[in-house]
Order: C-alpha cells, then sequence, then structure tokens
C-alpha cells in the first residue's frame, strides 16, 4: 500500500450540472417571456392604429363625396396608415423578414402622421370658417329638387342687403343670408350653397362628418407615433435558439444523471504522478 499523504482526495463539492442546466432554461424562458410581450404590444397597438384608419378612410370619404362643391375630407391618412399598420401586423408574426416588414410599415406610418396632421388642419379650419349652420338651424336656408327646372333665379334679399337673384343650380340647398351680391363665398361667414344634396340636412352631416374627421386625424397623429416606436423597439428583437425549444414542453428531457467512472480507471487520477519518498533513509536502517 501506497503511504496516505501521496493520495489525493477529490475535490470536497462540484456544481451539479442539473442546477446549470435548471439556471439556463430560467433565462431563456424570461427572455421568450419578453419576446412574447413585446410581440403582443406591438400587435395591439398596430391593430388599434388599423381600426382607427379604417375609420379615417370611411369618414373622410363620406364626407368628400356629400356635396359636390365641397371636396375637402382627410382620408387620405387613412389609406396611409392602413398600409402601415397592415405591413406592422404581418411583419409582427414573422421571424425571418420581420425587420424588413417593420422597417417599412414604420415609414408608411410616419407618412401618415405627416398626413393626418395636415388633413386635421385642413378639415377642422374648413370646418370652423367656411360652414354656418346658424341660418340653416333657423329655417333661412331652402333646398331646390331637381323636380323642378335645373336651373333658376332665386330673388335674395336680406336688411343689410339691397336685393339680388341668386342663380341655383338643381337639387342644391342655398342661404340667402350668407349670399353677398357679386362674390360666391362671404367673407365672414361660409359657403351660401350646397349643390348635390338630397336635403339641406346633408349639410349638418357634411359638418359633423368633418369635425369626426379631425377628431380622428388627430388620433391617429399620436397612436401612429406610439405605434412606429412600439415597432421600432420590437423589430430587432428576435428568440433565441434556446427559448424556442423551451417554448415547447415535449421537447424538453430530464437530465440524465452521469455514471460513476470505474474504479480501475479512475484511481489512477488519485495518484500523483511524482514518485513518493518513503519515510525513512538507507542511513536509518544501517543504524
Amino acid at each position: 500500500d501506497r503511504p496516505a499523504d501521496c493520495v489525493k482526495h477529490p475535490p470536497a463539492s462540484m456544481p451539479p450540472a442539473q442546477s446549470l442546466q435548471s439556471s439556463g432554461l430560467t433565462l431563456s424562458e424570461t427572455s421568450m417571456g419578453s419576446f412574447k410581450r413585446r410581440k403582443r404590444k406591438s400587435i395591439i397597438v398596430t391593430v388599434m392604429l388599423l381600426i382607427v384608419s379604417v375609420l379615417i378612410l370611411i369618414f373622410g370619404l363620406a364626407a368628400t363625396t356629400r356635396t359636390q362643391n365641397i371636396t375637402v375630407g382627410g382620408y387620405y391618412p387613412g389609406v396611409i396608415l392602413g398600409f402601415g399598420s397592415f405591413l406592422g401586423i404581418i411583419g409582427a408574426h414573422l421571424i425571418e423578414n420581420k425587420r424588413q416588414m417593420l422597417v417599412a410599415s414604420i415609414v408608411f406610418i410616419s407618412f401618415g402622421v405627416v398626413a393626418a396632421f395636415c388633413c386635421a388642419i385642413v378639415d377642422g379650419v374648413f370646418a370652423a370658417r367656411h360652414i354656418d349652420l346658424r341660418p340653416l338651424y333657423a329655417g333661412r336656408c331652402e333646398y331646390h329638387s331637381s323636380e323642378s327646372a335645373s336651373d333658376r333665379d332665386v330673388p335674395c334679399q336680406s336688411s343689410s342687403r339691397p336685393s339680388c337673384n341668386l342663380r341655383v343650380k338643381s337639387n342644391t340647398c342655398y342661404c340667402c343670408d350668407l349670399y353677398n351680391c357679386g362674390n360666391r363665398v362671404e367673407v365672414i361667414g361660409g359657403y351660401h350653397e350646397y349643390t348635390d344634396v338630397k336635403s339641406c340636412q346633408d349639410v349638418v352631416h357634411l359638418y359633423h362628418l368633418l369635425w369626426s374627421a379631425t377628431i380622428l386625424n388627430i388620433v391617429a397623429l399620436f397612436l401612429g407615433i406610439i405605434t412606429a416606436a412600439v415597432l421600432g423597439g420590437f423589430k430587432d428583437m428576435t428568440p433565441s435558439a434556446a427559448s424556442e425549444s423551451t417554448s415547447e414542453p415535449e421537447a424538453i428531457t430530464a437530465p440524465i444523471p452521469s455514471q460513476p467512472p470505474p474504479p480501475t480507471t479512475s484511481l489512477n487520477s488519485y495518484y500523483n504522478t511524482a514518485p513518493c519518498l518513503p519515510p525513512y533513509t538507507a542511513y536509518d536502517l544501517q543504524v
């Protein structure tokens, strides 16, 4: 037997492989949870922007086609923002080409935000400055239907203006209180006639549609900025291979405990390679 001083004992404790694997699973699950939260948030804000874009398109087209002589209506941002949000929804579900699709979505949303800002100003100013509903609510506006002659001269008189004739077309709602003889649009008032309408009530609908489109464009302005920011933070996130494997529970297998090595092969590892000297010398033996 060899002396006890020459025996190299194994280390007292070694970190088990199972604890390392469990910590790796925890980190991957955390990364996957963050990716899923970002993805869900991106889809939610993009769907909300798509809904607002569809509403802008509907209200804007309704306001534009309500009358023939007034063609304002901010439906252009609805088209641009709708296409950008559609690309964002598709890109959020992709893995390989996600970044390219989200970059294109952010570009369209940015242009749509600028268009929404411009249309909100134009529609709001037009509805506030050029449409006066006071004569209409007072019952001083009349409607010229298509059953009458196609065009006719209508005498318009007021206490502050001299009497003059106004030539109106068929299917036209006109207000003599807003008509300044010789000028088509009043300096302070608004449009005095609205052509190609079914009744004077369509003018009220036009007024409400313009303000609705203005409010929706303002909402789309701020929502588009938020959506572009959220998509910009999500476009560079990709799920790792470890998190993809942990997302499927059936793919995870329990770690197999390692078998201890045979004693014959592992015995040499506990001894020093250098030869051990005996505790006594040859001189001691002679004495």
